[in-house]
């Protein structure tokens, strides 16, 4: 089963890690300081040009983790990623 998080972004089910609301969890400091690292290190992918709502955490193919951020909200994320 597939994800599709906006454009042409679809990821598989299985390499989803989580999915957070964007602004309740950039208040934490370990979280802002985590989504600054991912960003230097180029592991950010914007999915929209739309002001981002929430991320989603992905393992790509086992090793590599990846943040999209969707223009979408993480309820209507979840609500899709569940059957």
């Amino acid at each position: 089963m597939y994800l599709h998080l906006g454009q042409s972004v679809v990821i598989p089910q299985g390499e989803i890690l989580g999915i957070f609301d964007l602004d309740n969890a950039s208040w934490a400091y370990r979280t802002r300081e985590f989504l600054d690292r991912a960003q230097q290190e180029g592991r950010v992918v914007p999915v929209s040009e739309d002001l981002p709502r929430s991320f989603v955490l992905a393992r790509r193919e086992g090793r590599e983790t990846m943040i999209y951020l969707c223009q979408w909200s993480a309820a209507a994320l979840v609500r899709r990623a569940v059957p």
